[in-house]
């Protein structure tokens, strides 16, 4: 790498005065400073853009819906990964060190695994629930009710903690590979490491959802599309189509198409970690760090970028942001106004 980026000392010790010390790289001041604001930035837009999400959906009642309180959850999982994980691991990616000990390196880890499941999760059953709601727009209300979705909320939380918390504080993940853990161990170093069954497990609640969710979004909208072609052909044969299941139809469809923007971030985003993921098991989990915090942060950037993503393609966020902003919220009436333009 171009020595500029480095000081003349390029590797160190994370702890000087003790012989287990893991190395650190050294990057010069520059690039430090410049690597703690840009991540320092992103940490602030996780925070404050989430938590935008949450205080809009909460506080408007013309948003509690079961789509959005999915929302809703999904913008905490962003926001919690936002406050709990990001600052520890700007911390690790700068210095290169893990400063925070050995048990708190585990909780942060699950804090990290848990809130990643929990949107990979959440993002799935927004999926279904724009299935459910192109493919029968009619009945859709009677089948995805607001229990359902508090128990597609609770089953993407729970099981997100349950499945990480256990297995990693148990020392389940690393059963039959104590040696290459050992080898891999030194202070200042916060590396989880899986045995091959825990790979498979885990790689299979990465891989299940992300695909189900491409599946599901390409047959929305395949009936989208069918649809679309239907209600054209019947427009042409009659000037009164303009009718409650049209009018509920083409809602449904653009519902469907907005809400698949940050499905298809969500796609674009952890892509290169899935990939990068499943290489480390094959080079027997010696991925260079380097490549990991590269990837790590471009998944990151994923919580980031869906409140970006709401404001620009949802108007009801747009003016729920202008009203908190405003700080119109203060009047007792405000609540109830309406936020679309249907």
């Amino acid at each position: 790498m171009n020595s500029t980026f480095f000081d003349e000392e390029d590797l160190q010790y994370c702890f000087e005065n003790m012989n287990e010390s893991c190395y650190k790289t050294s990057y010069s001041s520059g690039l430090r400073v410049t690597l703690y604001i840009v991540l320092g930035l992103l940490t602030i837009f996780t925070i404050g853009g989430n938590l935008m999400v949450i205080v809009s959906i909460a506080y408007f009642k013309q948003l509690h819906s079961p789509t959005h309180f999915l929302i809703a959850s999904l913008a905490c999982a962003d926001f919690g990964l936002g406050l709990t994980v990001l600052p520890f691991s700007t911390v690790r990616s700068v210095e290169t060190c893990w400063y925070f000990g050995k048990t708190f390196c585990r909780f942060h880890y699950c804090l990290d695994s848990s809130f990643c499941y929990s949107s990979i999760f959440h993002l799935c059953f927004i999926s279904v629930d724009r299935y459910v709601a192109v493919t029968d727009p009619l009945i859709y209300p009677i089948k995805f009710t607001v229990p359902v979705s508090g128990m597609f909320i609770a089953v993407a939380w729970i099981f997100s903690v349950v499945f990480t918390f256990p297995v990693v504080f148990i020392g389940a993940n690393e059963e039959g590979i104590q040696e290459l853990v050992n080898d891999l161990s030194c202070v200042g170093r916060c590396q989880i490491i899986f045995n091959k069954t825990w790979v498979v497990v885990s790689s299979l609640l990465s891989f299940i959802p992300f695909f189900a969710i491409i599946a599901l979004y390409s047959r929305i909208f395949a009936v989208a599309k069918r649809q679309a072609k239907m209600i054209e052909m019947m427009s042409n044969n009659s000037q009164s189509s303009n009718n409650y299941s049209d009018r509920v139809g083409r809602r449904e469809r653009k519902a469907a198409k907005t809400l698949g923007i940050p499905v298809i971030a969500f796609l674009v985003f952890w892509s290169p970690y899935l990939i990068v993921d499943i290489i480390n098991v094959c080079l027997n989990f010696r991925t260079p760090p380097l490549a990991f915090d590269i990837v790590s942060w471009f998944t990151y950037s994923n919580s980031a970028i869906n409140p970006l993503i709401y404001s620009l393609f949802y108007p009801w966020f747009r003016k729920a942001m202008k009203v908190i902003v405003s700080c119109k919220i203060l009047c007792l009436d405000c609540s109830t106004m309406s936020l679309f333009s249907e």
